[in-house]
């Protein structure tokens, strides 16, 4: 029986906009389907802190 890997064993993923545009890529972090605003900062330090800051709530940091 063939099975399907799941997207954190594979590293895949993709990003799939409002327009129909797909974007192939690699996954981190918990395996599941999400869906938010994109958004991104132009912060030059302070990255790791930005993933759990609970301003960007909802939200999908780039």
């Amino acid at each position: 029986m063939k099975t399907q890997k799941h997207t954190s064993e594979t590293g895949k993923a993709v990003l799939v906009l409002e327009d129909g545009s797909i974007f192939a890529g690699h996954s981190f972090g918990a395996p599941k389907k999400v869906s938010g605003e994109i958004v991104f900062s132009t912060s030059m330090v302070g990255y790791p802190e930005s993933l759990t800051d609970p301003s960007y709530k909802g939200q999908i940091l780039t």
